[in-house]
């Protein structure tokens, strides 16, 4: 990848001319489906153009409340965007037509209009969980019967698509735009892809300039892109084992609470209760063994296996959990 990027042809993406980032603009729509895709700096930016590029402010974006564009982007679906998130609560992450047919407001003047749908797959939060595929085309059909539209924060899609053995076009072919992530589970260091139609692309274009995200000799970095695109989603399968592996080492030690049948990609997340340890010291005991890990509230915590981390690191992150238990629990 570093080769790639060092070799890499460049121009001015601003005025189009950039070979390498056309190239991967490019492969990505080749890869989903669709006639178009637009790179974007990160993920919070990729969905955050496609909510401005879908409502208009006002209007109402239907969401899961533990999702990524409700709780970890800035609240830039409101501050920049102008749309009010309605929150409602999913099964896992997942969230179901009838839960958010009942969301969707009436049509009445006085009322906020309910414009778009937003789903996450895989769920961050909810542990990397992964919606089914006809779930997905259950929510578009009747979403679209509606008169609304669909956007999937796929940042880890095709982690959903490893786990399901399916491919990502026909997973997200009902959905009205797509975000993906290049960083994360593919392995690139900087970007994301907003995928569609031409003119919703073209659309996002201007946005993208709006928000700052017009970038110059950016295919120094699309270089990195297209390696990741073809063959990060090869090896994801190892992540997955590996996140299995860590999730049952986890849950036999006492004091993690944990249903380790529930991990189905990358993630895990599990919770600190039994224990009577909150997350912050937890956390600061693994950075002394230099693991790295991040919480999802005071009890809870996240780990996310990667292409950095082999079987041996899943042992030694299991054993640094064991040896940090039970210190905390003679010293309690």
């Amino acid at each position: 990848m570093r080769s790639a990027m060092a070799a890499a042809d460049v121009g001015d993406d601003v005025f189009l001319e950039d070979p390498t980032l056309n190239r991967l603009q490019q492969r990505a729509a080749e890869v989903f489906g669709r006639e178009a895709s637009l790179f974007v700096p990160s993920g919070t930016m990729g969905n955050l153009v496609c909510l401005m590029a879908l409502t208009r402010p006002g209007q109402e974006v239907i969401c899961e409340e533990s999702g990524h564009t409700y709780n970890y982007e800035m609240a830039g679906m409101c501050s920049i965007a102008g749309a009010l998130p309605r929150v409602i609560a999913g099964q896992d992450g997942i969230l179901s037509w009838e839960g958010i047919r009942r969301a969707i407001r009436p049509k009445v003047y006085y009322r906020p209009q309910t414009s778009l749908i937003s789903l996450e797959n895989t769920h961050n939060m909810a542990g990397g969980t992964v919606y089914p595929t006809p779930l997905v085309d259950e929510i578009c059909d009747k979403a679209h019967a509606a008169g609304l539209l669909v956007h999937m924060d796929g940042a880890r899609i095709f982690n959903a698509a490893t786990y399901l053995g399916e491919d990502v076009a026909v997973m997200t072919r009902k959905c009205d735009s797509i975000q993906f992530c290049l960083s994360k589970g593919l392995g690139a260091p900087v970007g994301s892809m907003v995928v569609g139609s031409h003119e919703f692309i073209e659309r996002c274009r201007s946005i993208r300039k709006t928000l700052g995200g017009g970038m110059r000799q950016a295919g120094v970095l699309a270089a990195a892109g297209l390696v990741a695109l073809e063959e990060g989603p090869k090896r994801l399968w190892m992540d997955h084992d590996n996140a299995k592996l860590l999730a049952r080492g986890l849950a036999a030690i006492p004091g993690i609470t944990l249903n380790a049948d529930k991990v189905q990609t990358n993630i895990v997340v599990f919770s600190l209760e039994g224990s009577g340890m909150q997350s912050a010291e937890f956390i600061s005991e693994l950075r002394k063994r230099n693991i790295l890990v991040l919480p999802v509230d005071d009890i809870r915590v996240r780990m996310v296996t990667h292409l950095e981390l082999d079987r041996a690191a899943v042992d030694t992150a299991i054993g640094a959990v064991s040896e940090i238990m039970r210190k905390h629990k003679h010293a309690s």
